[in-house]
């Protein structure tokens, strides 16, 4: 089980993570910050638990291209 969860809103919107897994991220259109794909919001923190492993590469990559470093990933 991979565990992604990010920060939202200390979120400087460079778009490095849609474009290291864009599969898992998103930018809105709305504020120009990223959205983490079928995550569930709380208080600030999104989260996505996720049996897939074949995203953990592309989301470590994403972890590791964020200035921000507000993207964390865990294996469970």
């Amino acid at each position: 089980m991979v565990i992604i969860t990010l920060q939202r809103k200390k979120c400087i919107g460079c778009n490095y993570c849609v474009e290291m897994a864009p599969k898992q991220f998103q930018m809105s259109k709305k504020d120009g910050k990223c959205n983490l794909l079928q995550s569930r919001d709380r208080k600030g923190f999104h989260t996505l638990k996720s049996p897939d492993n074949t995203i953990l590469e592309d989301c470590l990559k994403a972890k590791e291209s964020c200035p921000a470093k507000i993207i964390s990933v865990k294996i469970k």
